[in-house]
Order: structure tokens, then sequence, then C-alpha cells
């Protein structure tokens, strides 16, 4: 079996995960957000942060190392200019991500108080930090649009 395709295989497996648990939970979260149900929320907050945990976390730490692996064994110089730009916007995506996951596990805590004292809405923070969640969504995932391209084309 060729290392090479193997460790390729699973960078792009793992891509996908990262990236379609990424959007997924977020799609799921906002949505429900948009319920204003408390049990719903409540639910779905505390499921975002289980797949964080179990499929995003893992995902987040192999890809890096996987895609420097790979770049390696080809022969790709440290200094591609779409390397480069790769990791940079990885690492704006991570920048956006380290928050996020703080705050989904704010989220989910006040959303599952609210839940087991029955209320019927959620506390004003939830809602600030659901804003400043979304925010920082957007250009994580934009970021990781374009690494997908750069990791496609690697442009010179």
């Amino acid at each position: 079996m060729n290392l090479y395709l193997t460790i390729k295989t699973l960078h792009i497996l793992s891509s996908v995960l990262l990236v379609g648990t990424g959007f997924g939970t977020a799609f799921y979260l906002f949505f429900a957000n948009r319920t204003r149900s408390v049990p719903v929320i409540a639910a779905v907050a505390r499921l975002v942060v289980r797949a964080d945990w179990w499929f995003t976390t893992p995902a987040v730490l192999f890809q890096p190392a996987s895609g420097l692996w790979l770049a390696h064994a080809a022969g790709w110089p440290w200094r591609s200019p779409w390397l480069v730009a790769a990791l940079a916007l990885y690492l704006l995506a991570g920048a956006c991500w380290l928050p996020v996951v703080w705050l989904q596990l704010r989220l989910a805590e006040l959303a599952n108080a609210a839940h087991e004292a029955r209320a019927a809405t959620l506390p004003a923070r939830y809602w600030q930090y659901a804003k400043l969640w979304e925010r920082l969504g957007y250009p994580a995932f934009i970021a990781m649009l374009l690494v997908y391209f750069l990791m496609v084309f690697k442009p010179s």
C-alpha cells in the first residue's frame, strides 16, 4: 500500500469532516436559534458541542500535520506561495474557531440552564454570544473554502 496515497486520502476525508461538520453544526444551531424555542436550542447546542469534540477537533489537529507531511513528501518547498497562503488562512480560521468553541460551550450551558429552569426565553447573554458566534463563523468558513481552492489548484 502506498503511504503517500493513504495519508492523502485521510487528509481529504478529514478536511471534509472538518468543514462539513463545522458547516453542518453551524447550520443547525443557526436555524435552531431562529425558532427561539428553549428546548430545541438546548438540544441542538448540546449536540453541536459534542460534534465539535468528536469530529472537528481531531480533524483540526490532523489537517496541518497531514498537509505538511504531504507537501514535504511531494517535494513542495515550504515557501511555496499556495502553501504559505493555505497555512495563513488555516491559522485565520483557527483564530476564529477557538473563540467559537468557547462560545458554543457557553451557549450550551446557558440554553441548558434555561431549559432546566423551564424558562420561556433565553437570557440576553445567550443572544450576545450567539451573535458573536455567528460573526466569527463567516470568516472561518470562507477561509476554509479558500484553503480547499489552494489545496486543489496549488497556484504559484
